[in-house]
């Protein structure tokens, strides 16, 4: 496939771009459609003009569904990087929310992700109808999610060490022993919270929550039942059980509603909670007022519990 003869860069649009990264994010035409509001057959006439632009098939099919080619990593870390300066661009003169149209992608595991974003979209919808909203997981969060574009905001209580990257501590929470009470008292002191079976969060690759570590450091000695991916997984193994876990205590209005729980019987260090961006961000109109938005919903989080 050869680009098009009469290809000049009035032929590649925001547009494109945007559907470039919806297809090769959902990996199906038919879910890019959904997501973008547009037929499925407008994304596949799309597409078709993307290929001829680039000379590239951009995604083949396999089996039921379609796997990118290997020239299209390449491709979307471009567009991402092209969005992001048509955005600055639009924005240099001032931001106005209410004519904003476009998707925020924040990298969040489940804590943060229920804790503070639903409050957040609909403050941004409020002034933002536009705005559209895209989540991953951020796991154990790298620079390059950041560097590359693949988010605008990570919020996480690891920060990646870079000196291309800001942080800014939205609030702090502390740990609480959780337990099914129907199954089980709390736990009578540290013996007893030893003497129990536990269950933790590991989040890929293999990285353990600072509590953990920092047991470990202390020389507490627990035993783990089981390890979950995420907070999300951890009531289903401690209802109906008599297995415990230490886990951040705003999860009681959350995921671990209905589990009872008690401060743990040793001193815990607090949890911090970040959020993180690239420094190229800090003085668009657009990203400001993201984080001036997060930062309200982060403060009424705060004050709820005063």
């Amino acid at each position: 496939m050869q680009p098009m003869s009469h290809f000049d860069h009035l032929d590649l649009d925001g547009h494109l771009l945007g559907l470039l990264l919806a297809v090769a994010e959902e990996q199906s035409v038919t879910r890019a459609a959904q997501r973008l509001g547009l037929t499925q057959s407008a994304v596949s006439h799309a597409l078709d003009k993307l290929r001829a632009i680039v000379g590239d098939a951009l995604f083949v099919r396999s089996g039921r569904g379609i796997v990118p080619t290997a020239r299209v990593e390449a491709l979307v870390q471009q567009a991402r990087l092209l969005l992001e300066q048509m955005r600055g661009f639009a924005t240099a003169g001032g931001f106005d929310a209410g004519r904003f149209e476009g998707c925020i992608t924040v990298a969040a595991n489940d804590l943060q992700r229920d804790l503070l974003l639903p409050a957040w979209l609909r403050r941004l919808r409020a002034q933002a109808p536009g705005l559209v909203l895209r989540v991953i997981p951020s796991g154990v969060p790298t620079p390059e999610m950041l560097r590359d574009g693949a988010c605008q905001l990570v919020l996480s209580p690891r920060p990646p060490e870079a000196a291309d990257l800001v942080q800014k501590r939205l609030f702090e929470d502390r740990y609480a022993v959780f337990y099914d009470a129907e199954q089980r008292p709390a736990p009578a002191g540290l013996a007893d919270y030893l003497a129990a079976e536990h269950v933790t969060v590991v989040y890929e690759p293999r990285r353990a929550l600072d509590l953990d570590q920092w047991l470990v450091e202390q020389g507490v000695a627990r035993r783990f039942v089981a390890s979950v991916p995420g907070f999300a997984g951890v009531p289903a193994f401690v209802r109906g059980s008599a297995w415990l876990c230490t886990a951040p205590s705003r999860l009681s209005a959350g995921l671990l509603r209905g589990l009872a729980s008690v401060a743990p019987p040793l001193p815990c260090p607090t949890m911090p909670m970040y959020a993180i961006w690239h420094v190229r961000h800090q003085a668009d109109p657009l990203h400001q007022w993201l984080r001036r938005t997060l930062d309200e919903v982060a403060a009424g989080l705060v004050a709820d519990e005063v």
